[in-house]
């Protein structure tokens, strides 16, 4: 039985990928916009969405994407495959770290793995695709210290502990700035649970926004519903 997530432009099955379409990801392709990228790099694909969510927002760019898990890497393939974007996506199987692309890209982005000092997932798969350590980190920021051009942006989403305490402190090492800066709530006062970054080669001055995601218990708030209106067909 195919597990089918169904968006108003194109649709995603996510039946062979350890880690299913979630919130992080979607936030982070809902609120990147980079008009002048004509090369983008999507780190982590996993079932494809963020790669196709900006396929659908950035219509002259054409969008690499590399995941390291076999299975979700030809689950990506189909979906890019299926969808009306298929002329502009190309998705290749291995780690980031191993590609040596011909030309920069002006966007960046990854909804990485971060569960850096919890407990192993026993299931190899979503251990592979949740957990990490600071060496994913420095690997992925130096990757994008060498390949980001000049004027591009990096656009990630990280749990706001790790976004302060381990990743804000190295950006320096590889010559990186935060330029932009969303702090994920779920509710309206609550404390922040995520930061969407764009951190790029120029140290510009800080745009900020907060974001919540609901109202109240199941109910998504008017930003959530905006942000994602485009893409999902229940908005």
């Amino acid at each position: 039985m195919r597990s089918v997530f169904r968006f108003k432009q194109f649709e995603v099955d996510q039946g062979n990928c350890a880690m299913k379409i979630n919130t992080d990801g979607v936030l982070l392709a809902g609120s990147t916009y980079f008009p002048q990228a004509r090369r983008i790099l999507d780190v982590g694909t996993g079932t494809g969405v963020i790669a196709l969510m900006l396929a659908q927002r950035h219509p002259y760019a054409h969008i690499d994407a590399v995941e390291i898990d076999e299975h979700a890497y030809r689950q990506a393939k189909i979906n890019f495959q299926n969808s009306d974007f298929a002329d502009r996506l190309q998705v290749f199987c291995g780690s980031f770290a191993d590609m040596q692309p011909q030309e920069n890209y002006e966007l960046i982005v990854s909804n990485p793995p971060f569960y850096t000092n919890s407990l192993h997932n026993p299931d190899a798969r979503k251990r592979l695709a949740k957990h990490t350590n600071m060496l994913f980190f420095e690997k992925l920021l130096s990757f994008v210290s060498y390949y980001l051009t000049d004027n591009g942006q990096f656009k990630l989403i990280i749990p706001t502990a790790l976004a302060d305490e381990e990743i804000a402190p190295i950006l320096s090492d590889y010559k990186l700035h935060v330029q932009s800066e969303i702090t994920i709530s779920s509710f309206s006062g609550g404390l922040p649970i995520r930061k969407v970054w764009g951190i790029g080669k120029k140290e510009l001055p800080l745009e900020m926004h907060a974001f919540d995601i609901y109202v109240e218990k199941g109910i998504y708030s008017a930003q959530y519903k905006e942000l994602l209106e485009p893409y999902f067909l229940a908005f």
